[in-house]
């Protein structure tokens, strides 16, 4: 049997049903090997970043691993940001990248380069892979094909990598004599009942708690157990970004987001509570402000997680954890269940979660003087009206810059809505390609909301996009910039703008134009009057459509945080006697707070 027919037919037995390629010299034969089989799809995109991409929102979005197929050199390092993106935020991907031949691998570390097109990729990948291997023995393929997959699902999911040379490739191989791959034995955590007893004293002692629930939630399976342990002890919980989509805006004991970009609401909470639950999340300075040391003063905080580096990164310096706990996610929910029977959880928090969401009535993210405008469209009411017209089902793709920024503080998620994005590594131009995987994943439409400059930086997919009539709707925030750069420069350089805009030095083409050019159906919206019935056009318009949505240019990401700050403190700045009437709470002598804003 040909290697790469093995390849193919092993890939197939896993479920494994398309493979995101770009072609080239050396990934030919496996290519070839895909397109023969009777069960399997290659899908071409146009870069090998989007590749990535696109299997990385494979996984996301069905739960299968998502597969790329590039050729040697500059196939493979043009997957670098794509792998960076699946190992920062534990996706687990499987790469094939072809090599050059045998004979024409360099012989040692000191030659630069032996064969046309060879690049070290065991020695690139191996600091952004849970596992990466130059497969030399052809019968050596079933085992590290096997050995891959397992490190990519077993323990904290991650991307990994298997180089094959070309001449490998189109070998004969007897597939009785490969060997095959024996999954170690499962090690057994140690028992967290010590811990998972003290978590519940504090739970029963405390007055203000708060749970962080994050993206490493979803990604262990674990949603259901996450909302029995809350709604047992109805516990209000705030979403980091990458745990939007675990419940509802509307569940009651929904807080909303945290962190740089606010919510307020939430950030007073952290600010306030006595006791800081963070599950599947890492606690990054995205969550707690960069100055670490000032998050949630008033609490003992509590994190648990699989990666005992996680739970050992913080100095004395910066975040005291009052309690690490390394486990498992279902080991930990199956815990605190066991321990929690016959346990007083009587409603004590009512009138906690009731404080917090007079704070959201107060300072509301889209307050009602945003719809009044009557110019452009306003970020934060684009993304308000995407919530109203969106239907469950919907997958809801994110990019980077000012759009995720506005998207994340002002969306509304409905019951058995996705959103995500390449959170932790945030390159732009992420989402339009993660699109791609994510409409072959789940058969979903899909709702990517993009920047301009974002989508420069891959708009060569949609011709991928148009190629599969992908049911994608893509969303364009407009602004004729890179704004979180110019708001960066506002704040550190005295707006002396570089780079960030066509007066800076950028060029951006005319994007209705351009999706017309790719044959693809266009509309624009330029201000609220006309957004609604656009909005209402693309979404009921079947197959791929584009959506340029102009955004005032000097709208700003508000509120946010300023570095030095707690996440109490963001800009735009409350007056300060109003931020020691909001701490007060800490102190349990809660004031009224003036009304800022109606509710919206």
């Amino acid at each position: 049997m040909k290697l790469s027919d093995f390849i193919a037919q092993f890939l197939n037995e896993q479920g494994i049903k398309h493979v995101f390629v770009v072609s080239g010299g050396a990934i030919i034969h496996s290519i070839d090997s895909v397109a023969r089989h009777p069960d399997m799809s290659y899908i071409c995109v146009q870069h090998e970043q989007a590749a990535g991409a696109a299997a990385d929102a494979y996984w996301r979005s069905c739960g299968k691993v998502g597969t790329v197929m590039v050729t040697s050199g500059p196939g493979a390092t043009n997957l670098t940001t794509s792998i960076c993106n699946a190992y920062f935020d534990s996706i687990p991907i499987l790469c094939i990248c072809g090599q050059v031949t045998t004979p024409r691998i360099r012989p040692n570390a000191q030659l630069r380069q032996k064969g046309f097109q060879e690049t070290d990729i065991v020695s690139l990948f191996s600091s952004i892979t849970k596992y990466v291997y130059r497969v030399m023995d052809p019968l050596e393929i079933k085992y590290q094909l096997q050995k891959a997959l397992y490190i990519a699902q077993e323990g904290r999911p991650g991307p990994v990598a298997l180089d094959i040379p070309d001449d490998l490739q189109r070998m004969d191989i007897d597939v009785s004599k490969l060997r095959e791959f024996e999954p170690p034995h499962a090690v057994k955590l140690k028992e967290n009942t010590k811990d998972i007893q003290t978590l519940l004293s504090w739970i029963s002692s405390s007055k203000r708690p708060l749970v962080i629930y994050g993206a490493g939630i979803r990604i262990a399976g674990v949603i259901g157990p996450a909302l029995e342990f809350i709604r047992q002890w109805k516990l209000p919980t705030v979403l980091t970004w990458g745990g939007k989509d675990i419940m509802p805006y509307d569940d009651p004991l929904n807080m909303g987001g945290i962190g740089v970009v606010g919510p307020r609401w939430g950030n007073f909470a952290a600010q306030n509570a006595d006791l800081i639950i963070a599950v599947g999340t890492r606690l990054s300075q995205m969550v707690t402000g960069g100055k670490i040391n000032l998050f949630a003063p008033h609490a003992k905080k509590v994190l648990v997680d699989i990666d005992p580096y996680e739970l050992s990164k913080f100095t004395p310096n910066d975040l005291h954890l009052d309690l690490g706990i390394e486990t498992d996610f279902p080991s930990f929910f199956q815990g605190l269940a066991k321990a929690s029977k016959g346990k007083d959880n009587s409603d004590r928090f009512a009138s906690w979660r009731e404080q917090i969401k007079t704070w959201e009535q107060e300072y509301p993210v889209c307050s009602p003087d945003k719809y009044r405008r009557h110019d452009y469209v306003d970020g934060h009411v684009f993304v308000k009206a995407i919530s109203r017209a969106s239907r469950p089902g919907d997958i809801i793709i994110a990019d980077t810059g000012a759009n995720i920024s506005w998207t994340l503080q002002a969306i509304e998620m409905k019951a058995d809505q996705r959103i995500f994005s390449a959170w932790n590594h945030t390159p732009m131009g992420y989402a339009l390609s993660a699109a791609v995987g994510a409409s072959l994943a789940a058969h979903h439409r899909i709702l990517c909301l993009t920047g301009d400059g974002g989508l420069m930086m891959n708009i060569e997919e949609l011709a991928t996009i148009r190629r599969y009539n992908l049911d994608v709707k893509l969303f364009i925030f407009n602004n004729g910039g890179h704004a979180i750069q110019k708001q960066t420069i506002d704040t550190w350089l005295n707006s002396k703008y570089a780079a960030v805009d066509e007066k800076s030095g950028l060029s951006f083409p005319d994007f209705y134009k351009t999706a017309q050019a790719f044959h693809l159906p266009a509309l624009r919206a330029s201000n609220h009057g006309e957004l609604d019935s656009v909005i209402k056009k693309v979404l009921d318009t079947p197959g791929p459509v584009v959506c340029d949505v102009i955004i005032d240019p000097n709208q700003k990401i508000e509120p946010m945080l300023k570095f030095g700050s707690g996440l109490e403190d963001l800009n735009p700045k409350l007056p300060p006697e109003e931020i020691a009437r909001i701490m007060s709470f800490s102190q349990n002598k809660p004031r009224a707070i003036p009304k800022v804003y109606a509710r919206n």
